[in-house]
């Protein structure tokens, strides 16, 4: 099978989009040998020096950066490149299908955040843009979505015929695993100033993060443990406080929390398993999500976490991690206390973790995907 796939976020691989494409191609080439990928990216992207997967072939589009460029190449240049190359299949791993497929196509939907969270519609290039590629993907031949929380919003909002959608769970990358090694965490500890014990956030600070809910939440956990267990807010700050990010420094300061709140900004990539594998909890109590990666990678270095029981996150965590409502900061307190002070709990907890990270692989992301593609062109 010849296979283009839109590689625009191939150089971005802090994002969910990003990390996407980079571990499913390489996986998707592992699982079939007979399979010719065309990856179609900007040319920047294809300019980069690095080396690319095994029969991988990148092919550069001259395009403007910039949203108005990011637009041209999903709705005319990545069709177009597709019909020169006489592809057997299109696939678009982000919600921006093509109004217009020039071969049969595929998209993955992550998420409808821009339908469902109201303070992510804001602007009118965002609605505009959002009623393109929601149309846009009527048109698609198959739907992938992260997980049945997706699929139901997709059903819903987009009105798609149900045997069109289909869920292919994420998997974490191979490196997320259980760090042992005392050198290796102290070094992240030192890398990052961390504290001796702590609770870990590890995420945007995008207002559906539910940073302020977490901090609220913390004002009961320095009640009850003191300064033992401060908070570990990791990920880069915004850059000015606003509606939709909301800085936890100035919501901490009104807080007046007992306890200190640590900001180390951005975690690289390769320091992220010691820094889960140090922290004594895990906390993502966001408010929606398509899949939620960080849930998986700290489940999948052996932290405990507690998360919300809101959109994908009960689905991905079924019974290895405590949930609350993500609007509830009282509970989600005590459950940051009970795996602190309970060790038998937060040892239970820590082993449910690991087997249910265990389910998730690149190599069953990479099959399902397969069979969707080998359906639509009938293989």
């Amino acid at each position: 099978m010849r296979l283009a796939i839109n590689g625009w976020f191939w150089d971005q691989p802090t994002t969910g989009s990003g990390q996407t494409v980079r571990h499913l191609v390489p996986a998707l080439v592992e699982r079939d040998p007979t399979l010719e990928i065309f990856l179609v990216a900007p040319t920047w992207v294809v300019a980069a020096a690095e080396p690319w997967p095994p029969r991988v072939r990148p092919v550069g589009v001259a395009v403007r950066s910039g949203n108005l460029g990011k637009l041209w190449f999903e709705q005319v240049a990545f069709p177009n490149t597709c019909r020169r190359l006489g592809v057997d299949l299109a696939h678009v791993p982000y919600f921006a299908p093509p109004l217009r497929p020039a071969v049969p196509t595929l998209i993955t939907i992550h998420d409808l955040i821009p339908i469902v969270v109201p303070e992510y519609r804001d602007g009118a290039a965002v609605r505009l843009y959002t009623a393109l590629v929601a149309t846009a993907a009527r048109n698609a031949d198959l739907v992938l979505c992260d997980s049945q929380a997706s699929r139901r919003d997709i059903l819903a909002h987009l009105r798609l015929p149900a045997e069109r959608v289909r869920v292919v769970y994420l998997a974490h990358a191979p490196q997320y695993r259980p760090v042992t090694d005392a050198r290796a965490l102290e070094a992240a500890r030192q890398k990052y100033a961390l504290p001796e014990r702590f609770v870990l956030w590890l995420s945007g600070f995008d207002v559906r993060k539910n940073a302020a809910a977490l901090l609220h939440a913390y004002t009961w956990v320095a009640q009850a443990l003191g300064d033992d267990y401060p908070l570990v807010m990791a990920g880069r700050l915004p850059a000015r406080d606003s509606a939709f990010f909301p800085d936890p420094r100035r919501i901490a300061s009104g807080l007046d929390l007992p306890v200190a709140v640590h900001y180390p900004g951005h975690i690289d990539e390769s320091d992220k398993p010691a820094v889960y594998s140090a922290a004594a909890v895990f906390v993502y109590p966001s408010r929606y999500e398509g899949f939620g990666l960080p849930v998986l990678e700290a489940m999948a270095c052996g932290t405990p976490v507690v998360t919300s029981d809101a959109s994908s996150l009960p689905e991905l965590v079924d019974n290895a991690a405590l949930q609350v409502s993500p609007l509830d900061a009282r509970s989600m307190g005590a459950a940051i206390i009970s795996l602190c002070v309970d060790d038998a709990l937060r040892d239970v907890m820590r082993r449910r973790g690991l087997e249910r990270a265990a389910l998730f692989s690149w190599e069953r992301t990479a099959s399902e995907t397969l069979a969707a593609y080998y359906q639509v062109v009938g293989g």
